[in-house]
């Protein structure tokens, strides 16, 4: 006589814990959206030239995403979970004192500490992300990045109407959301160690069939962390450029360039959801390049294309951008079991902040030739990407599951 053993259910997302991170991640990357929109307000008022004003956001970038293995290595050798609060309190209050600062000096200043604060909640957050997210972690970091998501576009929504109404001495009420969340945080941290697995620098998920769980595989993960960054030349290079050329070919208002600009950030979110789950069901090998063929074309076609078409391939474009988002930093910690602090740093932060800076670079090229020969050369990045992601060990779809080393309560 057989006996019918029960069946223990999938361990799944954990909503409170991914919930609270993901609001730490919003009011951390408001901080980052915050600054290119008080750039205008602080030439208007500070006498600031375009050349300072963009240093400005230069130290902001390199403060916030350059430096992010650094605390990543930092978190995974001391494990330093109140980095959470402690990041988003000073990203936020940096951001506060912005308009309280009235030399040039003072102003760089307080933008790398607002941007250090953003780099040190970043790798900490998505290794507790991870944590939480245990038999979901393609969804649960999708979550934890659309969090970010929301955040950036917040920060432009919040600086305008405040420093427009108030005045730059009014960039403190910029810092309340951040503190409050960061206060979430600190009080959230007992419960969120509780996710972590026991024991020193346990592996963050179930190794390639064939090697030790402590066998780190840093080819993949090199590989993994080019194509990122050749996908986020492509990104920045869009968020620079689609609002100029709406306005320069087609002769739109500034607010139809802007809604363009929305629609593929949006669509990107969407993307990034559909990512984590698309990575979960069928594998993140999958996703990264599922991801980037049909990009590939769509970035082909994209200045070739009327005004209402040109806005229906954002759509597209958007979905396809950022679908292997949230599965770059799993796969990425995967690749690193030990060290998926400093794998997260990479993949995210470092990647962010070369693209940004290279497509500054894009920028220069732009005003010696067209934004349209800008827009041309975008296919390439993607290609790149696509070939580096190919080339990837092959996976299943269990890789971005593992059990918990013990109980949560």
């Amino acid at each position: 006589m057989s006996v019918a053993v029960p069946v223990e259910p999938a361990i799944r997302v954990d909503r409170r814990g991914i919930g609270t991170l993901a609001a730490g991640h919003a009011c951390a990357d408001l901080c980052q959206g915050a600054v290119p929109a008080l750039l205008p307000f602080l030439i208007a008022q500070r006498g600031l030239s375009l050349t300072a004003a963009a240093a400005l956001l230069t130290a902001s970038t390199i403060g916030s995403s350059v430096v992010q293995p650094l605390f990543g290595l930092w978190s995974d050798r001391l494990s330093t979970p109140v980095l959470l609060p402690a990041g988003v309190a000073l990203g936020s209050i940096g951001i506060g004192i912005v308009g309280l600062c009235h030399s040039y000096v003072a102003l760089v200043a307080v933008l790398l500490v607002s941007g250090l604060g953003v780099a040190a909640f970043h790798p900490e957050g998505a290794r507790y992300a991870n944590y939480v997210s245990r038999a979901g972690r393609g969804r649960g970091m999708s979550y934890f990045a659309v969090g970010g998501n929301v955040g950036f576009a917040l920060g432009p929504a919040l600086v305008t109407p405040v420093v427009a109404t108030l005045g730059l001495s009014a960039t403190p009420l910029l810092a309340v959301p951040g503190v409050l969340v960061s206060g979430l945080l600190l009080a959230e941290l007992r419960r969120l160690r509780t996710f972590a697995p026991a024991g020193p620098a346990p592996p963050a998920t179930r190794p390639e069939a064939g090697a030790t769980e402590a066998e780190e595989q840093w080819w993949p993960f090199s590989r993994l962390a080019s194509a990122a960054v050749a996908r986020t030349i492509a990104f920045f290079a869009l968020q620079a450029f689609v609002p100029v050329y709406l306005i320069r070919q087609f002769d739109t208002t500034g607010a139809t360039a802007g809604a363009a600009l929305t629609t593929m950030l949006v669509a990107g979110a969407v993307g990034t959801l559909l990512g984590g789950w698309c990575a979960d069901r069928y594998g993140p090998r999958r996703v990264l390049v599922g991801a980037m063929v049909p990009l590939v074309g769509l970035l082909l076609v994209l200045p070739h294309v009327g005004l209402v078409a040109f806005f229906a391939v954002l759509v597209g474009v958007g979905l396809a951008i950022d679908a292997p988002f949230s599965t770059t930093i799993v796969l990425g910690q995967r690749y690193l079991p030990r060290r998926i602090a400093l794998s997260s740093g990479i993949t995210y932060g470092l990647a962010i902040g070369l693209g940004g800076l290279a497509a500054t670079g894009l920028g220069a090229l732009a005003d010696a030739t067209s934004i349209t020969v800008i827009l041309g050369t975008l296919p390439l990045f993607a290609l790149a990407a696509l070939g580096l992601a190919a080339s990837l060990p092959r996976v299943g779809t269990g890789e971005l599951r593992s059990r918990p080393s013990r109980p949560h309560h």
